[in-house]
């Protein structure tokens, strides 16, 4: 994947923090550049994975792993969805 630079305004205080030599804290940063846009569905997580060159499920995994979950319903909103797929279900068959 070819790389570009690119130049952002941030407080002096985080700078240390943007250095980065190790590729999986690269990827970090750069999906997490990406997140809002996914939350705002500019894109889509299969979007973004194509954009940082990984795997769909390997970018769900990543947020996973920093507590982003991929579903973000509440178990009532779950059970409802599944209340629902069940009567359609038994309508169309």
């Amino acid at each position: 994947m070819t790389m570009q630079a690119v130049s952002i305004n941030i407080p002096d205080t985080i700078t240390e923090y943007t250095v980065l030599e190790d590729e999986k804290d690269i990827l970090t940063r750069n999906a997490m550049i990406l997140y809002p846009y996914i939350i705002n569905e500019t894109i889509s997580h299969g979007k973004a994975a194509q954009l940082l060159g990984i795997h769909k499920m390997d970018l769900i995994a990543l947020y996973s792993s920093l507590g982003i979950p991929y579903f973000d319903q509440t178990k009532d909103e779950l059970e409802n969805d599944v209340s629902v797929l069940k009567k359609f279900r038994s309508k169309t068959a």
